[in-house]
């Protein structure tokens, strides 16, 4: 949004500096009117802040009178954009809830409280079975825990006369 402000261009006159101080001058600062402006100056004008309504313009003299030009807000672009993801949002479930369901099978039956493959039993029969090792197996954990046993009692004896007979 370009604003040209040549009415005003009087009061962003620059001060022309003695000639035998220098060549350096200094723009005039616009008037605030009644505080509703802050200026800050910058190296290409001012940038002038609305108190009222928050907006921001950068204003600087292009030779041809002052001009100001706002800034672009990103918190309103960010606003926009929101406000059409909620409506795209809205959209996709209006036409998720139109959609018929699209499972093939899908029933609203509850489901069966039963495994469908393990035998049914009666309700006063009901039996809880553990299956034991087999003899054999008794066997073979018996041979290696007497083997694991006698081990452990070797070492313990050789142990024992390497340090009696270090003493």
């Amino acid at each position: 949004m370009k604003i040209v402000v040549a009415p005003f261009a009087a009061l962003f006159a620059s001060i022309a500096v003695m000639p035998g101080i220098g060549s350096a001058h200094a723009q005039a600062l616009p008037d605030t009117e009644n505080g509703r402006y802050t200026l800050s100056p910058i190296p290409d004008g001012v940038v002038r802040l609305d108190t009222r309504n928050g907006t921001v313009s950068t204003c600087a003299d292009k030779g041809t009178g002052w001009a100001c030009y706002a800034m672009p807000d990103e918190r309103t672009a960010f606003d926009v954009e929101i406000g059409r993801l909620q409506k795209d949002n809205e959209a996709l479930k209006a036409q998720l809830a139109q959609r018929e369901p699209t499972v093939a099978g899908k029933t609203d039956e509850p489901l069966p409280k039963q495994d469908s493959l393990k035998p049914k039993v009666a309700e006063g029969e009901r039996k809880i079975e553990i299956p034991l090792p087999s003899d054999r197996d008794m066997d073979r954990v018996m041979s290696f825990v007497e083997n694991a046993w006698r081990r452990l009692v070797e070492m313990a004896n050789r142990m024992q006369r390497d340090v009696s007979g270090k003493i």
